[in-house]
């Protein structure tokens, strides 16, 4: 199993570094992943509630480890929620679970997979890209990190609409040429 995590780990990070750092995606995460504060976490769950289990575990940790050590946690699930309409009914459970008292609203997850897709749009439409990685993956994040990143960087709120012109402008054979897709 560990080839195969390894293999994976490899390819997610590979998209982090082409898609979401190489098309400046999120302004926020080259500094973290400069730094090597970043955990990358393979999940062998095979169910959503085995997921979930993992994903109250990555939120403990995250909470009890300083933030120079780990800023942040990718927990990426390629063996559950391969369906991305499963996997959007999934992520009400884990905004219940990040909203646990224990968790004293510390963290917010973003979500990505192969498939994603925003409301309104079709399959295909290429801002869906600006949330596709080669696995589902949730993005666990601090809160107090979100707030000093977004104090920090000028116009934070129109990061997607950059990334939408970003998208459009790379278009489809753009983004193959990247080569982030998972290995087949």
């Amino acid at each position: 199993m560990t080839t195969q995590n390894d293999a994976i780990i490899a390819a997610t990070e590979v998209w982090l570094e082409k898609a979401v750092i190489g098309l400046n995606l999120c302004p926020f995460a080259k500094a973290v992943q400069v730094k090597k504060q970043i955990r990358y976490v393979v999940s062998a769950a095979a169910t959503p509630e085995e997921l979930l289990e993992d994903l109250l575990v990555e939120l403990r940790l995250l909470q009890d480890t300083d933030a120079e050590r780990i800023e942040t946690t990718l927990l990426i699930h390629p063996y559950v929620l391969g369906d991305f309409l499963d996997f959007n009914d999934f992520l009400d459970t884990v905004d219940i679970a990040a909203a646990e008292p224990e968790f004293n609203d510390e963290f917010q997850v973003a979500s990505f997979h192969p498939q994603y897709q925003f409301a309104g749009t079709q399959p295909d439409d290429i801002e869906n890209y600006t949330n596709r990685a080669p696995y589902p993956t949730l993005h666990l994040l601090r809160e107090a990190s979100l707030d000093k990143a977004v104090e920090a960087f000028p116009d934070a709120d129109l990061i997607p609409e950059r990334n939408i012109a970003t998208m459009e402008k790379l278009g489809h054979e753009g983004w193959a040429k990247l080569g982030v897709d998972a290995p087949k």
